[in-house]
């Protein structure tokens, strides 16, 4: 069965016209400075505009306040928020009922430890993005092409959908999907040529796996 890709990470438009010419269901614009992949509000804007319906437009953020959102939401068409830094349930609750947006809650897995965090953010989001764990000194939260034990978490179900991310390419993509179940998955590093540089044919090569 095939599974939906969602293309994290994505800057200009060549990059974003490679992913929905592929077969991307998400495409993930993100707003943190120290990201090689980030943008400007006003970028996210000139791109979003050009996602065709039916493709879920999804601003990828870490810890933001109140006026950070409140600015993206207003000028950005989004479809869903992704909130990657350390919100708390509680935030995450606050932030569904300020914006009425869907949002999905990353959450990083090393070790049996943080599976319960899983159960306490599938209560409060409407996804779950089950991710590698950052290491202590990474600057970034996500985006490191890490993967982790994907055994952690063979098996495992939530009451909302779920979506597979951390060191994807297309090479392992298969044994991840076996090994997990997932039927979402996230990339960004995997399909690039350098760091922030999304590669038509990696994109390509990535979702045609996943179709397989």
């Amino acid at each position: 069965m095939p599974v939906s890709v969602k293309i994290c990470g994505l800057s200009d438009r060549a990059g974003l016209d490679a992913a929905v010419a592929a077969g991307a269901r998400y495409v993930g614009f993100v707003f943190f400075a120290k990201s090689p992949r980030a943008v400007t509000v006003e970028q996210a804007a000139e791109l979003a505009v050009e996602v065709p319906p039916g493709i879920a437009k999804v601003a990828l953020v870490v810890d933001a306040d109140d006026a950070v959102l409140d600015e993206i939401v207003a000028r950005v068409p989004l479809d869903m928020l992704q909130l990657h830094g350390r919100e708390t349930p509680e935030r995450v609750t606050e932030i569904r009922a300020r914006h009425g947006l869907p949002v999905m809650k990353a959450v990083g897995v090393a070790s049996e430890a943080d599976l319960p965090a899983l159960d306490a953010y599938a209560a409060v989001a409407d996804q779950l993005l089950v991710d590698a764990k950052a290491p202590k000194d990474a600057p970034l939260p996500g985006g490191n092409g890490l993967a982790f034990d994907w055994r952690l978490i063979a098996g495992r179900r939530w009451p909302v959908p779920w979506m597979l991310a951390g060191g994807l390419t297309p090479d392992n993509l298969a044994e991840a999907v076996a090994r997990t179940g997932a039927r979402q998955l996230d990339v960004s590093s995997g399909v690039e040529s350098a760091p922030g540089v999304k590669d038509a044919a990696r994109i390509r090569a990535f979702l045609d796996a996943a179709r397989g």
